[in-house]
C-alpha cells in the first residue's frame, strides 16, 4: 500500500471537497458582490467569472486528479486573489473564538500549493 499516495489523495478530496462548497454557495447565490470588487479595483466585471473555474471546476477536477499540478496552481492563484480583495484588512486580526480570521482561505491556498509541489500521487485519473 503506498501511503504517499494515500496522504495525496486525502489531501486533494480535503481541499478540493471543501472548496467546493463555496463554489456550489456562489452557483446557488450569484456573484454580484465579486463583481462588485472587480469594478472596484478597475478591472472588467466579467473577470469575476472566474471564480467559479477556482471554486467549481478546479476541485472537481482536483477531486477526480487530472492534471493536479495545474488546477493546484489555479486553486492558489483563486485563493490568493480572494485573500487580497476580501480579507487583506483582517490579515492580523483573529474572528470569533479567537480563531484567526484567514483560517480557512489560507488552508486553501497552502493547501493547494502543498498539492502543486507533491502532485497527485498514483490514486488518480492522471499522474503528473
Amino acid at each position: 500500500m503506498d501511503m504517499q499516495s494515500i496522504g495525496k489523495l486525502i489531501i486533494r478530496v480535503a481541499v478540493g471537497g471543501l472548496l467546493l462548497f463555496h463554489g456550489v454557495d456562489k452557483l446557488a447565490h450569484g456573484i454580484g458582490s465579486i463583481e462588485g470588487m472587480m469594478t472596484a479595483q478597475g478591472l472588467p466585471k466579467y473577470v469575476a467569472f472566474g471564480v467559479y473555474v477556482g471554486e467549481v471546476l478546479a476541485p472537481l477536477l482536483l477531486i477526480l486528479g487530472w492534471r493536479s499540478r495545474w488546477w493546484a496552481g489555479v486553486i492558489a492563484f483563486n485563493m490568493a486573489v480572494a485573500v487580497y480583495l476580501v480579507h487583506s484588512k483582517s490579515l492580523f486580526t483573529l474572528g470569533a473564538h479567537g480563531a484567526w480570521s484567514l483560517e480557512a482561505p489560507m488552508f486553501f491556498l497552502l493547501g493547494a500549493l502543498a498539492i502543486a509541489f507533491l502532485g497527485s500521487g498514483k490514486y488518480a485519473v492522471s499522474s503528473d
